[in-house]
């Protein structure tokens, strides 16, 4: 997958890993400061933040990059971690929607980050025990 404007940030030493984890440990609130001046951040850049900073905390190097609205299907595959031919199989099912620019096929960003939610969340269901 291509991403717009890729940035590589190496992770922090373990103490300063350290201090951040204990930091994040059960807190919700993030406050960010900008030149001075308090500002809160709506529910998805909140979530995006606090897990940028629990990467960091846990001592890993992390990419930050924007990715477009509409994905190829080659590009959402890469960004789901699953083979073209398989994302494209659940197009044809109606398990991830498409739209069709001529004949070639484009998935919204938010489909496949639903997508992902989903998978997560059953992993998690299975690993717990739970039915699916």
């Amino acid at each position: 997958m291509a991403l717009i404007a890729p940035r590589v940030t190496a992770g922090l030493p373990g103490d300063e890993a350290l201090k951040l984890k204990h930091a994040l440990n059960g807190s919700h609130d993030i406050t960010v400061f900008v030149d001075g001046t308090v500002h809160r951040l709506p529910p998805q850049a909140r979530d995006a933040v606090v897990d940028l900073l629990s990467r960091f905390s846990r001592g890993e190097a992390v990419t930050v990059s924007s990715v477009e609205e509409m994905l190829t299907t080659s590009q959402a595959a890469d960004l789901a971690g699953i083979s073209h031919t398989y994302l494209r199989n659940m197009t044809d099912r109606g398990e991830i929607p498409v739209e069709y620019r001529g004949t070639h096929r484009r998935i919204r960003l938010a489909a496949i980050m639903e997508w992902l939610e989903t998978q997560k969340k059953t992993k998690a269901a299975g690993s717990n025990g739970a039915p699916l």
